[in-house]
């Protein structure tokens, strides 16, 4: 057993591991700066975030240890248990800005979408493992389709639509690497446009039109809609090249920027640590995108792949947005900084991807 534990911490990707820790240091050193500013009684938030690095950390080296090949076997449990704690989430949740998303556990809370991505993921490595679109490519994209949508209108009813956006990308990421035909996209793109119509015309909420028009037009009602995207800009051009200092942004500190800790924790880096500081969270994603690609090479198990390029996109997608809403060349949606965001949930589900991609890096350097 020791022999094992020692093989497996020799194969294990250090610099991937090294990487996912950086990042985390950054985001913790951003929140506990935002918690200085709004009082000690803030810093409740900072040590909630230790405590799910510490657990996430722990759920990473275990996943890494677990034989990744079990979560192919259990996909389809996995993906009735999300459904099920989405329907739950509608009926049983807490209410917070608007969106029924939360299970509140005294203290804690836990957000259901973010373990349904994982599950997502699993789900869809497995599908596409198992069958080849180049025969009947049509049918698999209905089906796999049609398993995103379950989890896409269940998400949307919460409302939550900057987490049905990233279901509904992540399908699209698994579809392209799975080898789908162009043709196949522009179908999709005219049905998007189509329901995107119809949603502005029937379903879409004044607020949520706003940030689409705040999308178009920055200046758009700056006061409100536009405010939080205003601030962000501002944080991020006053950084300079080596930023304000840890604890001194104005944005930030003087709580010119909502959510500093959730949405625009980029801004509020590129505010108190610069161009450099920024630069670096930035070199770190792409270190550990990397990583994935390189070990990529020596794995000959599908669903590894598959399973690693999904998680790979889906930490991708959520960067660039989250980046891009900072910086105002997109809505804001309400999506978090992987690894840097306060958020216990995302932290939790983010490691144990991490985990499950170590567990396939290291069984295929031993095999």
């Amino acid at each position: 057993m020791f022999n094992r534990i020692i093989l497996y911490l020799k194969n294990f990707d250090w610099i991937m591991f090294a990487s996912i820790i950086l990042l985390v240091c950054f985001g913790l050193a951003e929140i506990y700066s935002v918690a200085l500013g709004r009082g000690g009684a803030n810093l409740i938030n900072f040590h909630k975030q230790i405590f799910f690095v510490g657990v996430g950390i722990i759920f990473l080296f275990t996943f890494a240890f677990f034989d990744y090949n079990n979560w192919r076997s259990f996909s389809n449990s996995l993906y009735i248990f999300g459904a099920v704690i989405l329907v739950l989430v509608l009926f049983l949740g807490a209410e917070a800005r608007g969106t029924r998303g939360w299970f509140n556990f005294g203290q804690f809370s836990f957000q259901p979408v973010e373990l349904v991505k994982f599950i997502l993921i699993i789900f869809l490595a497995r599908y596409f493992s198992n069958v080849s679109l180049k025969i009947n490519p049509f049918k698999h994209l209905i089906i796999s389709g049609a398993g995103v949508l379950i989890f896409f209108i269940l998400v949307i009813l919460q409302p939550d639509f900057g987490s049905a956006l990233i279901l509904f990308l992540l399908w699209l990421v698994m579809i392209a690497v799975a080898g789908v035909r162009k043709k196949y996209f522009f179908i999709i793109a005219l049905a998007v446009a189509v329901i995107g119509a119809a949603g502005w015309a029937f379903y879409l909420k004044p607020y949520q039109k706003e940030r689409v028009m705040t999308f178009l037009n920055p200046s758009f009602n700056p006061l409100e809609q536009g405010y939080n995207v205003s601030q962000a800009i501002i944080a991020v051009g006053a950084g300079g090249l080596t930023g304000k200092g840890i604890g001194f942004g104005s944005q930030s500190q003087l709580k010119f920027l909502p959510e500093s800790q959730n949405d625009f924790i980029f801004a509020v880096i590129a505010e108190e640590l610069g161009f450099l500081g920024s630069g670096l969270v930035l070199l770190f994603f792409a270190v550990f995108f990397y990583r994935c690609l390189v070990n990529l090479r020596k794995i000959n198990n599908d669903f590894g792949i598959f399973f690693i390029l999904g998680a790979a996109g889906l930490i991708f997608i959520e960067m660039f947005i989250n980046i891009s809403m900072n910086i105002g060349i997109l809505p804001v949606v309400g999506i978090s900084l992987p690894f840097l965001s306060y958020g216990g949930s995302s932290m939790l589900v983010n490691l144990m991807l991490v985990g499950v991609i170590e567990s396939i890096v290291v069984r295929s350097k031993i095999k």
